[in-house]
């Protein structure tokens, strides 16, 4: 059977819930899980190559947030000696962009009483901040990943903030 996830906003859940069974008492479409994420206050860390967003969220907003830019070269088609050196460089770009999120991650998210994890953007960017000794306090809260995300930016940020709370329901067609 088909199914497809729904995300609804926590206040709008219990409407839409009563609404969707009040138009499918006997199908074709049915509730198949319901996974609530009600944790509060989260912290937020988007990382893509060129970018990223770190985030304290409370009570329906960001409380604390810090979004940049950092440089990190793209594949070339060049071959041979370029490519390796080019790769290398590729490399030492991802390094230092996830260096630089990790100190805005611990100043912002160290002490921030975070109750739930949200990563977004490349998962291996994303999971290199966390692995940093300095977070080890967040890398065992309940997670959300959100790695469908465009390039970070604040207007991202708060969608992944609202995205994070919302009430992910699944439905068999």
């Amino acid at each position: 059977m088909p199914t497809r996830v729904v995300e609804v906003a926590p206040a709008r859940y219990p409407r839409w819930r009563a609404r969707f069974d009040e138009n499918n008492p006997d199908g074709p479409q049915r509730v198949a899980g319901v996974e609530e994420f009600d944790h509060d206050p989260l912290a937020l860390v988007l990382v893509r190559r060129g970018g990223y967003a770190v985030g304290v969220g409370s009570s329906g907003a960001l409380s604390a947030h810090k979004t940049g830019t950092r440089y990190v070269q793209s594949r070339t088609a060049a071959g041979g000696w370029s490519q390796q050196r080019f790769a290398r460089r590729r490399g030492n770009q991802a390094d230092e962009l996830v260096g630089a999120v990790t100190e805005h991650a611990v100043r912002l998210l160290r002490g921030s009483g975070a109750r739930g994890v949200v990563l977004g953007g490349d998962r291996s960017l994303a999971e290199a901040v966390l692995d940093d000794d300095r977070l080890a306090g967040l890398r065992d809260l309940p997670r959300r990943e959100l790695f469908d995300l465009p390039d970070p930016r604040l207007a991202v940020l708060e969608t992944a903030y609202e995205r994070a709370r919302a009430v992910r329901v699944t439905i068999e067609e």
